[in-house]
C-alpha cells in the first residue's frame, strides 16, 4: 500500500500519532524487498519479519543462555547450530541458512544507515558449550573477543554463579527504532523469540515492560567488561590447548 493511503486510513480510523507513524513507515519499505528475500527458501516465514525488524533497528539487546548468537557467530559454528536442528535441512538448505546468517550480520558495521549499537548479556554455559567439531570453538570464542573491539557491540557474560531468579533460560531479542525527526519512533519497542518452529513478536506495553525488567536483572548481575573479556579468552584458551 501507498504511505499516502496509509496515513489516510489512519486518519478515518482515528489511529494514534504512534501507531500512523509506524504504519507508513512500514508502507514506505514494502515497495523496495530486502536483500533476505531471495534467500526464500532458507528464510522461514516467521523469521522474514525479523530479518527485517532487524535490519532497521537502531539498538539491540541480545540475550542468551546456551548458545552465541547468530549475529557474533563464525561460518563453522553457525553450520553446526543448523547440524543440531531437527528435522535436520539438506546440505543446499543448510548452505543457504549460514549463507543468511553470514549477511546478517553485516549490520554491525555497515556505512550507511548507521550501524545499530549491539548489547549481548552471554550466559557462562555458551563458552563451554561447544560444537561436535569442537576445533571450531576456539575461532569463535576468537570472534568473540574481535567483536568487542567495535564501538558499537558491548558483550557481557552472565556467570553460572548467578542465581536462578536472575538467569532465565532461552534466548531473546528487544530491537528499538530509530527517531523520527518528531521524535517519535518509527516503530514501537519489539520483543523477539523464537522456538523451532515458529516465533513471538511482542509489543504491546505490558509484554515489553516484563521484558525489559528480566533484561535489567540480567544486565544488573553481569561480569563487567573485563572481567568478561577475562572469561571469553580462558575458554579461547582451553579449547587451544
Amino acid at each position: 500500500m501507498r504511505p499516502g493511503d496509509v496515513a489516510g486510513m489512519c486518519l478515518i480510523y482515528g489511529a494514534s500519532p504512534e501507531v500512523t507513524d509506524a504504519l507508513v513507515a512500514l508502507a514506505k519499505e514494502t515497495g523496495s524487498p530486502g536483500w533476505w528475500r531471495s534467500y526464500t527458501g532458507a528464510i522461514p516465514k516467521w523469521f522474514d519479519t525479523f530479518v527485517g525488524l532487524e535490519q532497521s533497528a537502531s539498538h539491540l539487546r541480545l540475550y542468551s543462555a546456551e548458545i552465541v548468537p547468530g549475529l557474533l557467530q563464525t561460518e563453522r559454528y553457525a553450520d553446526a547450530t543448523f547440524r543440531a536442528v531437527r528435522p535436520s535441512p539438506s546440505e543446499e538448505e543448510r548452505a543457504e541458512l549460514v549463507a543468511v546468517r553470514m549477511r546478517r550480520q553485516r549490520i554491525l558495521t555497515r556505512k550507511t544507515p548507521k550501524p545499530p549499537r549491539l548489547e549481548v548479556v552471554l550466559g557462562e554455559a555458551a563458552l563451554f558449550r561447544p560444537p561436535r567439531d569442537t576445533s571450531a570453538m576456539s575461532a569463535q570464542l576468537s570472534r568473540l573477543r574481535a567483536a568487542t573491539e567495535l564501538d558499537n557491540v558491548t558483550i557481557r557474560v552472565l556467570p553460572l554463579t548467578t542465581g536462578l531468579e536472575c538467569a532465565p533460560d532461552g534466548r531473546f531479542h528487544i530491537l528499538d527504532f530509530p527517531l523520527e525527526r518528531n521524535g517519535r519512533r518509527r516503530e514501537p519497542t519489539v520483543v523477539y523469540t523464537d522456538t523451532l518452529t515458529g516465533a513471538l513478536y511482542l509489543e504491546k506495553p505490558a509484554e515489553v515492560k516484563a521484558y525489559m525488567e528480566v533484561w535489567k536483572g540480567i544486565s544488573d548481575n553481569t561480569l563487567s567488561h573485563a572481567d568478561s573479556l577475562d572469561i571469553i579468552k580462558s575458554a579461547t584458551e582451553r579449547y587451544e590447548q
